[in-house]
């Protein structure tokens, strides 16, 4: 059972929960709700046929449903309203910035609770406030206590006295056996230094299905690998009409990962609570449509919390316009991340930094005498500037050479991919010694 959108967006806020709880030493339990669907009260009348193996009275006579049933389109809205109805009751606050968390505090205890449908993590530094809270919501609707928190939604969490890694193995290691994979040879890189042959056309593979396939399941992998974000975001613009070249890219990802399956962010408990982050842009690299990459990847002290690759929605004019762009959708990420700190009562360092490499985006977010050469750009792109008046961040200059959020805009030669790579702050804890 999963809800794909509102998972992908509330990772990114498991991330930053499971990077808080690292340096904190927070407790991280986990829970299962029995049947949550069924829990649901209907606001409304519904109406469905008799079941079979029931002998109605008359030919035309219906069910009236008193209860949520799984399939009916309300089942997932009432289930939810009604968790959060209860969570309200004894305290918790509702995040308005991301409906999956709720907080509580109460006689210096802080409890956090993420929930995904009907699995539930349960974070804080006072195990009795935990316990109390799984008390409360066995007692209301029946859950299985699943003790620590280790395996949720097909990521695995691995906790050390260094820290907790975050990983999906099991998940990469059944791509590699539903392809005939797991005894490919391995390769370095998860896509060749020149990417033209993707806009090559050629015959299409023998079985488009098992592409989209593939790249469906790589795109639920990158929540853990930041590594294969750009060349899976680069693949996924052909799923309607895919060729060859992309069917042989994807088979190279899945190489790649045979490398090092458990591969998968590392949330140290030595790190600090300031967010740094890198942005950067790749102008006009789509030969198709001609519209930039941009890219970032955004850091709590020492932990990988967000990162991004995406193409751009509109054609930037300039190499500057395209970096501003990129600069506007970080500035929107770092806001969005420091009000979930805000939520979760965590102190952290403020005003952000923010590492931009482009000489004359910097000028024009800090000099507003540039705004004459700039209406083009959308309005909304502008909240670069009133962010950084306001304080929010600091934006820095960086060199190219040291520009991390190269790393999701870009393919790169093996060993400018390898060294970026290592200051991602991901780890292989089963690799050797």
């Amino acid at each position: 059972m999963r809800m794909l959108l509102p998972f992908q967006y509330g990772i990114r806020a498991m991330r930053l929960l499971l990077a808080i709880a690292a340096a904190h030493g927070w407790f991280l339990k986990q829970l299962d709700v029995d049947n949550a669907f069924l829990h649901g009260d209907l606001n409304e009348e519904i109406y469905m046929k008799l079941p079979p193996g029931l002998q109605p009275e008359f030919s035309n006579q219906v069910c009236r449903l008193q209860k949520s049933l799984y399939g009916l389109r309300q089942a997932s809205r009432q289930w939810f309203s009604k968790l959060s109805n209860a969570l309200v009751s004894i305290g918790f606050k509702h995040s308005e910035y991301d409906h999956s968390l709720f907080t509580k505090s109460q006689n210096g205890s802080f409890t956090a609770l993420l929930v995904y449908v009907d699995d539930v993590i349960l974070t804080g530094n006072s195990l009795s406030s935990i316990e109390y809270v799984k008390k409360f919501l066995h007692d209301t609707f029946k859950v299985k206590d699943l003790g620590d928190l280790k395996y949720f939604m097909d990521l695995e969490v691995s906790r050390s006295r260094k820290g907790i890694h975050l990983c999906q193995r099991k998940y990469a290691l059944d791509i590699l056996s539903d392809t005939g994979l797991l005894a490919a040879k391995q390769c370095s890189t998860p896509m060749v230094h020149d990417s033209k042959l993707l806009y090559d056309s050629s015959a299409p593979p023998h079985d488009p299905t098992a592409y989209r396939r593939i790249i469906g399941k790589l795109l639920y992998l990158t929540n853990t690998r930041p590594d294969i974000s750009f060349v899976v975001q680069q693949l996924s613009q052909f799923m309607q009409h895919p060729t060859i070249h992309h069917y042989e890219a994807a088979m190279r990802i899945l190489r790649y990962i045979k490398s090092a399956p458990a591969q998968g962010l590392f949330f140290p408990t030595e790190s600090s609570l300031q967010l740094k982050a890198f942005s950067d842009s790749d102008w006009a690299s789509c030969l198709t449509t001609r519209r930039s990459i941009i890219g970032f990847c955004i850091f709590l002290g020492s932990s990988l919390v967000s990162w991004r690759s995406k193409k751009q929605t509109t054609v930037s004019r300039s190499s500057s316009e395209a970096e501003y762009r990129a600069l506007a959708s970080t500035t929107c990420e770092l806001q969005w991340l420091t009000y979930l700190l805000q939520d979760l009562q965590i102190s952290f360092i403020q005003p952000s930094l923010l590492y931009c490499d482009s000489q004359s985006a910097r000028h024009i977010a800090l000099n507003p005498t540039f705004h004459e050469r700039t209406k083009h750009i959308d309005i909304d792109c502008h909240v670069v500037r009133q962010q950084l008046q306001a304080g929010l961040f600091h934006l820095l200059p960086i060199s190219s050479a040291n520009q991390l959020a190269d790393f999701f805009t870009k393919a790169l030669e093996s060993a400018t991919f390898c060294k970026l790579h290592s200051k991602l702050g991901v780890m292989n804890i089963h690799s050797p010694a």
